[in-house]
């Protein structure tokens, strides 16, 4: 069996077309496809701060991009910080060893939905971490992780991209007797 097309002709593009706009219908389907998630205990520690593009929200987050993010991010339809939550109610634990994989499955679901939709994601985490949650606040327990950029891509998907091989997955850096 091979690997499911829209899985193999996913990527991550460099550049999105500028005319491109994500309605707030879109970001609700994402939304819905990121709420479907597996997660720990169904705990579903994740929350997300959307941005479409020419509004206040997009303005606010596009001040705290890296040089090397604000060339390209700002051109997107969407923008969207990612947030865990790590703290455990009800327990005594410091922190959720789960929350920040969690939230992983959460942006795959979000990430393959936006793909079967014509849109492209680029994730990437070249912004000012202190500064974006000084500006977002959010609540306590709660630590952003990451940006993802929604839109269209501006170019076409290489046709040589590099990955890892199955057998190098399968040599992952183990020591000991193995």
């Amino acid at each position: 069996m091979a690997v499911h097309p829209l899985l193999a002709s996913r990527f991550s593009p460099l550049r999105f077309d500028p005319g491109c706009t994500v309605t707030e219908d879109d970001v609700d389907v994402l939304l819905e496809a990121a709420r479907w998630a597996p997660s720990a205990g169904n705990s579903q520690p994740w929350a997300y701060f959307t941005a479409r593009r020419d509004e206040p929200e997009h303005k606010r987050i596009v001040r705290h991009l890296a040089a090397s993010s604000g060339r390209w991010a700002p051109s997107a339809g969407l923008l969207v910080v990612t947030m865990a939550h790590r703290f455990v109610e009800d327990t005594d634990w410091a922190y959720s060893d789960f929350a920040d994989y969690d939230l992983g499955q959460s942006v795959a679901h979000l990430t393959l939905q936006a793909h079967a939709m014509g849109l492209a994601c680029r994730q990437f985490r070249a912004f000012d971490l202190d500064a974006l949650t000084a500006d977002l606040s959010p609540g306590a327990g709660w630590h952003i992780v990451s940006m993802i950029a929604i839109g269209r891509a501006a170019e076409d998907r290489p046709q040589d991209r590099e990955r890892r091989t199955t057998a190098d997955l399968r040599a992952a850096p183990w020591s000991g007797g193995l």
